[in-house]
């Protein structure tokens, strides 16, 4: 079995090779020596002399590589792509597009679409976010220092581009979103953001039900020592989480909720930016329910898209420059958002789903409306299983699971028949004689009673066909501490949102245990979980369902 650190490594390779690719395909390299653009004549005055020939500059869009002023003295490596014939008339200004790059990745990650966006009449900036390859400073985690560069690259696109101040976008995927839609909140000049595979709420993405999310803040981690270098807050935060310094539990949650676009929702409803968002129903770092969440508190022009894959993935096909409906909708959002373009894109269901089983897109009006008519599936009886023990069921491995069901429909199986109800808790519906199509957020209520005061139990959801073989539809995990042991107590728990047709003559299934690679479990040694159901407040799994 690979090391840890090794297969870290070897996905930081890939990705920056897929970068690369990315550049190659651009057919352009870095200027290792290049000068910031000289700053547009002002209208009426004689254009500045441009580094391109005017024939060049009539018929594509012009790339430079620059360094760029940080907050706080630092320099950021970034990368400009100018609209074809800018250089030669000084009196026109273009709608400006800032993208801070992915998380480890560096400056060269947009090279494609920043290219078609600027075929498309943009100025598009592009950096290396701080702390990460060659840029300086050291990794903020989208603290105040990150926030504060966006604002200083877009002071330097002003002064040094022909970009209009009165239209000015950013876009991002993952880190980069999360960038976006904070600055969304601190920049009035911001006024419309694509946030892809973002997070809204960091404290609900990786440490939701209580339990931290151990693959995806190791990624994190691992990824950001490879490619950077992580400041010393930073390091004591993952020290503490991954430690499970249950102590510092405050001062992690207020960290990330520093980092977190849904802290600021009101100046970012203040500033009126019109937000896209685009999240994955099987993203392993930032799972979909808080970002509908956030959604629906925006009141401002707004879109959210959510579609099979897991993070970053359903973006990564338009980053290699090949067809994408991600991409495709942030250029139709900026289009109108920016330029005014009578496109449509404010006339469309604000909500598009896209479902796991399928493959066209369903609108809604609203979140609130996906699967507004709901089914019970009743957990009688009593349940008790032991900890420790991995029953089979599991959620995958953080980014390669749902990128394989993304492109080849296959996710998790088990035998549910099989699983051991010694340390597998099971409860099965009867067999549908018609489709079940599964949109929006499953939630459980049960009742727990643990002989020790913590403890960590899993729920899955399965598609379970005639032969017993149960597909993974959702899952979530849940953690409690300081609770009597003996002593029974509620359990709420949302699983993460999800869009699933089951087939007719299939049955679904709720499967609870307690361990998962995905997540940190808390059970003590020894220690039992019981599950029941009592009459004057009974367990169900409710299941929101598409008429």
């Amino acid at each position: 079995m690979p090391r840890p650190r090794q297969s870290l490594r070897a996905a930081a390779a890939g990705a920056v090779s897929a970068a690369v690719l990315v550049a190659a395909g651009v057919g352009t390299a870095p200027d290792a020596a290049a000068t910031p653009p000289t700053a547009p004549a002002a209208p009426g005055h004689p254009a500045a002399a441009s580094a391109a020939s005017p024939a060049a500059a009539s018929t594509a869009s012009r790339l430079k590589f620059y360094d760029i002023p940080g907050s706080g003295g630092i320099t950021l490596k970034g990368n400009v792509f100018t609209p074809a014939g800018a250089p030669a008339d000084a009196t026109r200004r273009y709608p400006l597009i800032v993208l801070p790059t992915s998380w480890g990745m560096p400056q060269v990650e947009y090279l494609a679409q920043a290219q078609k966006l600027a075929d498309d009449g943009y100025v598009v900036v592009s950096y290396t976010s701080r702390g990460f390859w060659l840029s300086g400073g050291r990794i903020e985690t989208a603290g105040a220092p990150d926030v504060a560069d966006s604002s200083k690259v877009i002071d330097w696109a002003l002064a040094h581009t022909p970009a209009d101040a009165d239209r000015i976008g950013m876009a991002g995927i993952s880190y980069g979103a999360g960038i976006g839609l904070l600055s969304a909140g601190f920049d009035k000049r911001v006024k419309a953001v694509v946030a892809m595979s973002g997070w809204a709420d960091l404290i609900d993405a990786i440490y939701s039900g209580r339990t931290q999310h151990q693959q995806a803040a190791a990624l994190l981690g691992g990824a950001g020592a490879l490619t950077g270098r992580p400041s010393a807050e930073l390091a004591e935060i993952l020290k503490n989480f991954l430690g499970s310094r249950l102590d510092k539990e405050p001062e992690m949650i207020e960290w990330g909720r520093k980092r977190s676009p849904a802290s600021y929702l009101d100046k970012i409803n203040a500033n009126g930016a019109a937000i896209m968002l685009g999240n994955a129903w099987g993203d392993t770092i930032f799972p979909p329910n808080q970002y509908a969440e956030f959604y629906e508190r925006l009141t401002g022009p707004k879109r959210l898209e959510l579609r099979p894959s897991d993070h970053a993935t359903a973006e990564l096909t338009g980053l290699l420059g090949l067809p994408n409906d991600t991409w495709n909708n942030a250029h139709r959002w900026f289009d109108h958002y920016l330029k005014g373009a009578p496109n449509g894109v404010d006339r469309e269901q604000p909500v598009q789903l896209k479902s796991r089983s399928s493959n066209g897109y369903e609108g809604y009006p609203s979140w609130a409306a996906v699967g507004r008519k709901r089914i019970d599936l009743p957990l009688s009886g009593g349940r008790t299983i032991a900890t420790n023990v991995d029953s089979g069921a599991d959620a995958g491995v953080v980014l390669l699971t749902n990128a394989l069901d993304q492109f080849l429909k296959t996710p998790p199986v088990v035998p549910v028949p099989l699983l051991p109800r010694s340390v597998a808790a099971v409860w099965q519906s009867e067999p549908y004689a018609t489709e079940r199509r599964v949109r929006g957020t499953v939630t459980l209520h049960t009742t727990l009673t643990s002989d020790k005061e913590s403890g960590t139990a899993v729920a899955y959801l399965y598609d379970v066909g005639p032969l017993g073989v149960g597909k993974l539809v959702t899952n979530a995990p849940y953690t409690f501490h300081g609770k009597t042991p003996g002593t029974p107590f509620g359990v709420d728990l949302e699983l993460f949102s999800t869009a699933y047709d089951v087939p007719a003559g299939h049955r679904l299934a709720l499967v609870v245990d307690t361990v998962d690679p995905l997540y940190i479990s808390h059970n003590p040694p020894g220690a039992k979980l019981t599950f029941s159901s009592p009459k004057d407040d009974p367990s169900r799994l409710s299941i929101p369902l598409r008429d």
